[in-house]
């Protein structure tokens, strides 16, 4: 006679909607870089693809407020320290940076459970 082993269903986790949480970052990263550009005065490129690439301060705790418009996305709180102290120098940067770290706190909330 053969043992069998009932193994439990699979856990599917529903995946990361990295589509929509790099829409709404950038987006709000980019409206932040404008604000910012218009209170100093500084010029900045014309287009959102441009003003990602430039050169621009993205402060941390703007980074960390922003963070919050993803909340909804996601489903959870994030944690403050997902972002880099000190902030990043262009919204794309921020987008490198933070994208992957967000991807990984998906998994570890939402990931397959033992």
């Amino acid at each position: 006679m053969v043992a069998t082993t009932i193994l439990p269903p699979p856990v599917k986790t529903a995946p990361f909607p990295k589509a929509a949480v790099e829409a709404k970052l950038r987006d709000e990263l980019i409206e932040a870089v404008k604000v910012e550009a218009s209170i100093r005065g500084v010029a900045l490129p014309p287009t959102p693809a441009e003003v990602a690439k430039a050169a621009v301060q993205v402060d941390s705790l703007v980074a960390v407020s922003i963070l919050c418009a993803v909340e909804p996305i996601v489903g959870f709180e994030l944690p403050q320290n997902l972002v880099r102290a000190g902030g990043y120098g262009s919204v794309d940067g921020a987008l490198e940076h933070l994208l992957p770290r967000l991807e990984k706190e998906w998994t570890k909330k939402k990931g397959a459970k033992p």
